[in-house]
């Protein structure tokens, strides 16, 4: 796992993976904003191959707005990404980022609140998978 992310290694493929994320993401409140296909990104601007990956912008309306009013320009730091992509072996691996490290860099207790609620839920989310 990473030092900023919350990761787990599934015993299913690409395609499962990417359904169960998408499914646990919305269960827990979080719609998805942007979708970036990696793979397809890659090959098409720099002619690259690589692995299936996406990087999936999710966002949860409430504690969006609750961390705007606190902070305006955390902005920066939204929307929360979740990333899947395809091991070596076939399998996938899922994580997300650690909004309490994400938001760490900003000196703001209410904030930092607002974060580790934030967390819990991405935390069910990667069990849930």
């Amino acid at each position: 796992m990473a030092r900023y992310g919350i990761s787990k290694k599934l015993n299913v493929g690409y395609d499962e993976a990417v359904e169960k994320a998408r499914e646990a993401l919305a269960k827990e409140g979080f719609g998805i904003l942007t979708e970036i296909d990696v793979k397809a990104t890659l090959k098409k601007k720099l002619d690259k191959d690589f692995r299936r990956y996406i990087i999936l912008g999710a966002c949860n309306p409430p504690f969006a707005y609750k961390a705007l009013t606190v902070e305006t320009e955390i902005g920066l730091l939204m929307p929360c990404n979740v990333i899947v992509y395809e091991n070596d072996d076939g399998t996938a691996t899922v994580s997300a980022i650690d909004p309490v490290v994400a938001m760490g860099m900003i000196d703001n207790s209410a904030l930092a609140l607002i974060a580790k609620e934030v967390r819990e839920k991405m935390e069910k989310v990667i069990n849930e998978i």
